[in-house]
């Protein structure tokens, strides 16, 4: 278990400066597609709304109900995600939970501010709360790709 110092170090100002700035925390009115993900271990709960051009996200929404860390993680997401590909977030994902349960190397630009989080990786029941977001900007992602087809089915 870890020690009040360990969690005052686990919090850090750079983790809640980005809990504190959380991009595109509004939801979107019309968006091609949304997911919401919940953590059963912590109640963390995140919906994500998206727009696409194409294969990129042109539009982004989030309403984030969780931890600092959870925080911290979306708002890292949202000030990079416009204009990127589902491969792009997820493999900004893979990396991320690598470097929570693997000890890998934080995810690589423009992502890079997840690094703050990997004091994170000790707190395995912290995992599911900091990679919601990119489950829900996947799910989002998968069913405005799935509502296309549908309509051009």
């Amino acid at each position: 278990m870890a020690d009040g110092q360990d969690l005052i170090q686990l919090y850090s100002r750079r983790i809640l400066a980005l809990a504190a700035d959380l991009p595109h925390a509004e939801r979107l009115d019309a968006p091609d597609g949304s997911a919401t993900k919940r953590s059963p271990l912590c109640g963390s709960t995140v919906t994500v709304d998206v727009t696409l051009d194409g294969d990129r996200i042109a539009g982004f929404g989030q309403d984030v109900k969780a931890c600092a860390l959870g925080q911290a993680s979306a708002s890292v997401l949202g000030g990079a995600v416009i204009g990127r590909t589902r491969d792009e977030i997820a493999g900004a994902r893979d990396a991320l939970k690598a470097m929570l349960k693997q000890g890998g190397e934080p995810p690589a630009v423009p992502f890079d501010g997840l690094e703050a989080l990997r004091p994170a990786a000790e707190y395995k029941n912290r995992h599911a709360s900091i990679l919601l977001a990119w489950d829900a900007t996947l799910g989002a992602i998968d069913a405005a790709a799935a509502s296309a087809h549908a309509r051009t089915s």
